[in-house]
């Protein structure tokens, strides 16, 4: 099933960036030769402040034998679609996507533990899992997703590569922030930041937070959502 997007043709105007420092300063599961100390920088400290709130990036979230174990299962099934450049609503750039409902052993226990912490427990979910893999060329547009198909909460895990999320504030892009998704890591959007906030994937010539190049390759990003209450 593919999810309805709303794309929202935005302009990032350069701020001064407020941070918020990251949990650790642990190199080893990331792609980054030198990542710097944030995780997640804004527009303001007030805005860092309330939608850091429901904003969460984890890094490391995954080890190297897990990314192996999804990257698995998923290569084969991808190896047979092409990359898209045209996606059905403009969203998109230079993609593949495929929706999994079973898995693995190994990689179910992988989800579980996304869901696990994502989640509430009870909370009903989407039972596919979104797989999307984007083109080293490839981006997402800003967008908010439909509430027809998603809840409030998103939780994503970046496979290959490094790459930066933005947020900005539907019609007031001035009010933004920007992720940092390192190799292997989970984030998870709830509430305003899914329904009020626009999100996308910077191209990789857009590829730079808070003053460092954040080099993009090739990404694979595994996506749980919950149902619609």
């Amino acid at each position: 099933m593919k999810l309805l997007l709303t794309v929202l043709r935005q302009s990032h105007k350069p701020a001064v960036v407020f941070s918020r420092r990251r949990r650790s300063n642990s190199c080893a599961s990331s792609g980054l030769l030198s990542p710097p100390d944030e995780l997640i920088v804004g527009s303001s400290p007030q805005l860092v402040e309330t939608l850091g709130s429901q904003v969460e990036v984890r890094t490391g979230f995954i080890t190297e034998e897990e990314e192996a174990a999804l990257l698995r299962e998923l290569e084969p099934g991808l190896k047979k679609k092409r990359y898209e450049f045209d996606h059905w609503d403009d969203a998109i750039h230079g993609y593949r996507e495929t929706e999994r409902v079973t898995w693995g052993p190994a990689c179910e226990a992988i989800l579980s533990r996304v869901r696990s912490v994502a989640f509430p427990t009870g909370s009903p979910l989407l039972g596919p899992v979104h797989v999307l893999d984007l083109d080293r060329t490839g981006y997402i547009k800003p967008h908010i997703d439909s509430v027809k198909f998603c809840g409030n909460t998103i939780a994503g895990l970046s496979l290959l590569s490094d790459s930066i999320m933005r947020l900005a504030r539907e019609g007031a892009p001035a009010e933004w922030l920007d992720l940092l998704l390192s190799r292997r890591s989970l984030y998870i959007l709830r509430d305003q930041a899914r329904y009020d906030f626009t999100h996308e994937i910077l191209k990789d010539e857009e590829s730079v937070f808070n003053g460092h190049r954040v080099p993009r390759q090739r990404r694979i990003s595994v996506i749980c959502r919950n149902l619609p209450i």
